[in-house]
């Protein structure tokens, strides 16, 4: 039984986790105002977004204090700085909510991994045109599902 059981493994290390929760947290970052979502598994986005929501919400209020925060949990000042110029204050007037993942309906090539679109609401694009870019993305590398 689960008892009292919270959080994900994913089969990793905890220091694997971490890098995990920040990189996928730093490519969403690095998408808004460009594709606003990044594709990845179900069980990652999960795991990422409540990571992310809070950092958004944390950015919200720009202090000394919360920079810092920022720059801790995500250990990238750069993002830190775009998360705090651009993403906190377009979030301002939103009390939460402010990514959603939408569900895809092509899976991964490797090992049939059902993926899913985790984007910004309000800036997410139609699930189809998403589609039409992984195709043009594997057409573009020569693979192609069988």
């Amino acid at each position: 039984m689960r008892h009292r059981v919270r959080g994900r493994k994913l089969n990793r290390s905890s220091a694997h986790r971490k890098a995990l929760l920040r990189n996928l947290a730093r490519s969403l970052f690095l998408q808004y105002g460009e594709k606003n979502h990044i594709i990845t598994t179900r069980e990652k986005a999960k795991f990422v977004q409540p990571f992310a929501e809070k950092l958004i919400t944390l950015s919200k209020n720009k202090t000394l204090h919360n920079y810092r925060r920022g720059i801790k949990l995500l250990g990238d000042e750069d993002m830190v700085n775009k998360l705090f110029e651009t993403i906190g204050p377009a979030y301002q007037d939103r009390p939460g909510g402010y990514t959603r993942i939408l569900n895809f309906q092509r899976h991964r090539l490797g090992d049939r991994a059902s993926q899913v679109l985790l984007g910004f609401v309000g800036d997410t694009p139609a699930p189809e045109s998403a589609e039409a870019e992984v195709e043009a993305a594997v057409a573009d590398t020569g693979d192609s599902e069988s």
